[in-house]
């Protein structure tokens, strides 16, 4: 929404309308998993077991689950990612204990093997993003295809095992596991014939491993011999390099962003951010897509980000950041630009208060910096959220005990236009539920230039 000035379905909400319709089931694509199922190949799904609703729905692996079933397929494996990020630190066991038990019962007395097969968190296994650090994506390669990791005979054990050796673990830093038989083999290799399917509806943190499985020439690690099999995605995460090819949901089409906008209109723009969340202002912002709208024009900026866990360095690269900023700023060659500190959402996710304080001081400092430039330089800045996390660090239970939250938070965020020039030349509109798709027209209107006519109401009127 803040890039295109309008709210699509996305993710879920397509994901829930296919199932619901069975749309889901109706495609080439799902004819060929049936048909390599048929033709004794296992269906494997990857993807994370949480009811959080931000990467993926654990009632959508259940509907899967339940579709196999009905067709009949011998043999289906879960190769599960933890979260404890979107949902609970440590709350692992609400997930795989129901899926184990679930899968337990379709395979006693059927003919049929139904397992978790491996899995890990999230921030160590599979789910790396914007290519910053392709080791979490070799853990989980290793994990769910070659069978390389530590055994266990079943997912719960695993979680106990590592909880109970560490009881500062939290479920997204969890080492790989695999899933063994009773004579030590893993349980659910990936292999030759198989399908696979991640179903994670997001694309940030799906892409990669996608890159893994369908790619011929590939450099990120050593695959190994590469298996041949099916992949396909939940959606497509990505329309600028159709990764991956197959797939079982469409994707929304996102057209006429702002990004486009100032292009047509031949104007020089930036965008920056440090590797976690440099995505978050290309391609997200450009309607999931990951290339230029215009080179000539457009200029992105990553600084790589640190490569350990965020509490451990809250600071993150947001010096840096704002150093190349300034730096842009005064060359005077651009006209707008964008940039995403991504210290307050990453290091909230670790729960870590001390470590959020600090995030957040940096982050102060930084935009205090940056809004003396812009002062001087006689611009304007707008200062805003999509979504909150350090704000809310704990929750209080029912028995008054604080709990840790590394969740993203549903309050309010700020929206502040800083313009030092200002005489009165507009006023803030009053409307009943301002929100982030408000936010495209007012960059518009603040440029210089009308809303485009279906974006929705832009915060501001002259």
């Amino acid at each position: 929404a803040l890039g295109a000035g309008r709210v699509f379905d996305q993710g879920a909400k397509l994901v829930n309308r296919a199932i619901e319709t069975r749309r889901i089931f109706e495609s080439d694509i799902w004819a060929e998993i049936v048909r390599r199922a048929k033709n004794g190949g296992a269906v494997h799904f990857i993807g994370l077991l949480s009811d959080g609703n931000v990467h993926s729905h654990i009632d959508h692996l259940y509907h899967l689950i339940d579709k196999c079933v009905e067709t009949d397929f011998s043999r289906v494996y879960v190769h599960a990612l933890l979260d404890g990020r979107d949902v609970g630190e440590k709350s692992a066991l609400d997930y795989v204990v129901p899926l184990e038990r679930r899968l337990r019962e379709i395979s006693q007395n059927s003919g049929r093997e139904y397992g978790i097969a491996s899995g890990g968190g999230r921030m160590k296994v599979t789910m790396d993003r914007y290519n910053a650090d392709w080791n979490i994506v070799k853990r989980g390669w290793d994990a769910h295809v070659l069978g390389r990791a530590r055994r266990f005979k079943s997912a719960e054990e695993a979680v106990r095992t590592y909880y109970d050796e560490d009881p500062d673990m939290t479920d997204q830093y969890m080492d790989a596991f695999v899933i063994e038989r009773e004579n030590g083999q893993p349980l659910g290799p990936i292999r030759d014939g198989d399908a696979v399917i991640c179903f994670n509806f997001r694309g940030d943190r799906a892409i990669e491993i996608s890159r893994a499985f369908t790619e011929e020439e590939f450099h990120e690690f050593d695959r190994g011999p590469l298996p041949d099999v099916l992949y396909a995605g939940m959606m497509q995460y990505d329309g600028d390099t159709n990764m991956p090819p197959n797939f079982l949901v469409q994707p929304p089409e996102i057209d006429r962003t702002v990004s486009e906008y100032l292009c047509a209109e031949r104007l020089h723009s930036f965008a920056i951010s440090e590797t976690q969340k440099f995505g978050h202002v290309t391609y997200f912002w450009n309607g999931n897509r990951s290339g230029y709208i215009d080179e000539f024009l457009e200029t992105f900026v990553e600084i790589p980000s640190d490569k350990i866990e965020f509490d451990k360095a809250p600071k993150m690269k947001a010096m840096e950041i704002t150093g190349k900023t300034i730096e842009m700023l005064n060359n005077g060659g651009y006209r707008f630009g964008r940039l995403n500190f991504a210290n307050g959402d990453m290091v909230g996710h670790t729960g870590v208060m001390d470590a959020a304080i600090t995030a957040v001081q940096t982050v102060d400092q930084c935009v205090e910096k940056l809004l003396g430039v812009i002062r001087k330089l006689g611009g304007i800045a707008v200062v805003t959220a999509d979504h909150g996390n350090s704000d809310e660090m704990f929750t209080i239970e029912k028995d008054g005990v604080k709990k840790v939250k590394t969740s993203h938070t549903l309050n309010p965020v700020p929206f502040v236009i800083f313009d030092p020039g200002f005489s009165g030349e507009y006023e803030m509109k009053k409307i009943d539920k301002p929100g982030l798709s408000n936010v495209a027209g007012t960059l518009l209107n603040l440029l210089g230039y009308e809303n485009v006519e279906d974006y929705d109401a832009s915060l501001i009127k002259f």
